[in-house]
């Protein structure tokens, strides 16, 4: 079953921005898609599942920004 989340993400101002967080959360166990965006600041994840949500934020988090749960 695919789920979907969301996430509001702090600190990003551009693409490469966008790619980092990307490039973290997409190593996330169950993780199937990250769709992220630094002029909204919302991160959406696709899952094959559920996800462990602080496994998410702690990604997030690695590449450098700031995360909380929508």
């Amino acid at each position: 079953m695919m789920t979907t989340q969301e996430f509001s993400v702090t600190g990003m101002s551009c693409e490469h921005c966008e790619a980092s967080v990307r490039e973290e959360v997409s190593e996330v166990p169950g993780v199937t898609g990250v769709d992220v965006s630094a002029t909204t600041g919302v991160l959406t994840i696709t899952a094959d599942g559920e996800v462990d949500e602080s496994a998410v934020i702690a990604a997030v988090e690695e590449a450098g920004y700031t995360v909380t749960a929508r």
